[in-house]
């Protein structure tokens, strides 16, 4: 299965960072599932915010107006964690495997494939019910910038890609 066709091309902000002679093989967003504790914060501190509201604690208008306010930062936090998660692509080309991240501060993590000595993907219970695994990949020994990628999308077909990119078929 390819998960990107020949015509597709990479993002602005992904295809600032490839090279003239690469050619795109797969970009792809992180899996969602990278938001699910956001979301289980902002859900969390909505409910603490509605019961505290409900208290002879907050008859004073300021305590309201306080507990909601830390509401109203905690969501604005969400809303910045989502955009961070809109920007960041994981990318693989004919030559490197990229990871870019940072909304403001980016962030390239890069790895030739030709380096590439050791990956392996890992799939939690979570990550095997709704669809996202872990790759791991080795370098001889080196310490490298990307050696992790957390919340990979379709983890075993990516495996296969990128298993081919690196060991092409002779024939």
């Amino acid at each position: 299965m390819k998960l990107v066709t020949p015509g597709d091309a990479a993002p602005a902000s992904v295809n600032r960072y490839l090279l003239p002679h690469e050619q795109q093989v797969i970009t792809m967003r992180r899996h969602p599932a990278v938001l699910l504790g956001p979301v289980g914060i902002v859900l969390g501190s909505l409910l603490a915010a509605g019961i505290l509201s409900n208290t002879p604690f907050t008859s004073e208008p300021t305590v309201l107006a306080v507990i909601w306010w830390v509401w109203l930062l905690v969501l604005v936090w969400f809303v910045w964690k989502v955009a961070e998660w809109s920007v960041d692509y994981f990318v693989i080309t004919s030559a490197r495997l990229l990871l870019t991240t940072g909304l403001i501060t980016r962030q390239i993590n890069m790895m030739p494939l030709g380096k590439v000595t050791d990956m392996r993907f890992e799939r939690s219970l979570m990550g095997r019910l709704i669809g996202y695994g872990t790759f791991v990949m080795e370098s001889a020994g080196q310490d490298q910038a990307l050696s992790k990628i957390n919340f990979v999308p379709y983890p075993e077909q990516l495996y296969l890609e990128v298993v081919g990119l690196i060991f092409p078929d002779k024939g």
